[in-house]
């Protein structure tokens, strides 16, 4: 399974459980592939979900805020997440799913506070550009206030969505413990 392949899977998961309705998803399920919530930390959820029988957890948040340029452009629901999988040994990989194809070949930009840390894109998804960055981006996500992301559609619609960073760190911690 290919990580935009996982992504649209825990995302279609998600929207499944009530539209990523917290008190929808505490009810505990008999795992599988819908994604089970193990706690809601601030703006950040934590899940564990077995995906093709494979462990997979993660923490979860929507934007807190999405300004789009032209105005109003709609899209699909946006979220941010940081996996862990154990069997591929991944952990804390930084991951986007924005909502609307991205213009081929335009990076998007993930800031927090001063530090600014490149991302690739396909279709819908982003990733961190340089894998070394990854540690150092879940380093500033556990100590900033909010993650700014900036990306492009194939339209040319340019968005700016900000992610609260209230609770991440508890939710990476919950991952941690439960995706060892």
């Amino acid at each position: 399974m290919t990580r935009l392949s996982l992504l649209h899977s825990i995302s279609a998961g998600l929207l499944a459980c009530a539209a990523f309705s917290a008190p929808a998803l505490a009810q505990p399920k008999s795992g599988g592939d819908q994604p089970v919530l193990l706690g809601q930390f601030g703006d950040w959820g934590a899940y564990k979900a077995t995906p093709g029988g494979k462990m997979v957890c993660f923490a979860l948040a929507k934007p807190s805020s999405a300004v789009t340029d032209p105005p109003g452009r709609s899209r699909d629901p946006a979220y941010l997440f940081v996996s862990t999988r154990p069997a591929e040994k991944v952990k804390n990989e930084i991951s986007v799913i924005v909502g609307y194809p991205q213009k081929p070949g335009a990076d998007t930009t993930a800031m927090v506070g001063n530090d600014h840390f490149a991302m690739y894109t396909q279709n819908d998804g982003a990733w961190i550009k340089n894998a070394a960055d990854e540690s150092k981006l879940v380093d500033a996500m556990r100590k900033g206030a909010d993650l700014v992301l900036k990306s492009e559609s194939t339209r040319g619609t340019k968005t700016t969505d900000t992610y609260s960073l209230k609770g991440v760190a508890q939710a990476l911690d919950k991952v941690a413990e439960e995706c060892k």
